[in-house]
């Protein structure tokens, strides 16, 4: 993979991530408002807010905040379904988990359960196009070419989560995409990757 590094992208899409990131949390706040609301109430053991500790550029961890979609006490639950894992790789995935709550089904599905990390675009752990921010215990079993990704700054989509087949796709091939991101990075790139997003959410809540 070859890695280099492009200023005045980088630049704009900064300029861009807090720009939006700043109007879209002003014009949602009330909407942000009535879904933590519906967290709470359904599911009132625990915070509307999910808090979890990812690793950005270059390993770098901070918090990421997303609205809590699953039952309190689900991290401490992941070692007994591990043997349920559908995941290849380091990375952890169970189609129908048990801990999801019926709200958080929902706010998954419409990929509503991720508007809080605007909050970690505008501060700049993240940025609207990059690979997805990984768990350190996942970095950790990362070899030399997996940590490649973490060359770039984590995003809220990328070419995995634009996929409508992502959950078929293997640890190996998500990698490869995530280091073809890294190489063809542009402002038409991200453009299109976040219109693609959009347009898959759509297409999966209609059903199609």
């Amino acid at each position: 993979m070859q890695y280099k590094k492009k200023p005045f992208y980088d630049f704009v899409k900064r300029l861009f991530d807090v720009v939006v990131s700043l109007v879209f949390m002003l014009v949602f706040s009330g909407f942000y408002l009535v879904i933590a609301i519906m967290v709470a109430v359904s599911d009132g053991k625990g915070k509307p807010f999910f808090v979890q500790e990812r690793c950005g550029i270059n390993g770098k961890r901070f918090k990421l905040y997303k609205f809590r979609t699953m039952c309190v006490g689900a991290e401490e639950q992941k070692d007994d379904l591990m043997e349920l894992n559908e995941a290849d790789g380091p990375a952890f995935k169970i189609k129908d988990d048990p801990r999801i709550t019926p709200l958080g089904k929902v706010l998954r599905s419409t990929n509503i359960d991720e508007f809080p990390q605007m909050m970690n675009i505008f501060l700049g752990d993240m940025s609207f196009v990059g690979p997805r921010p990984p768990l350190p215990d996942e970095v950790e079993q990362y070899n030399e070419t997996d940590r490649l990704r973490l060359l770039v700054k984590p995003g809220l989509t990328c070419y995995w989560q634009a996929s409508r087949n992502r959950n078929d796709i293997s640890f190996e091939q998500w990698m490869e995409l995530d280091r073809k991101y890294i190489e063809d990075r542009s402002l038409w790139l991200d453009l299109k990757l976040m219109f693609k997003t959009v347009a898959v959410i759509l297409k999966h809540h209609d059903g199609r």
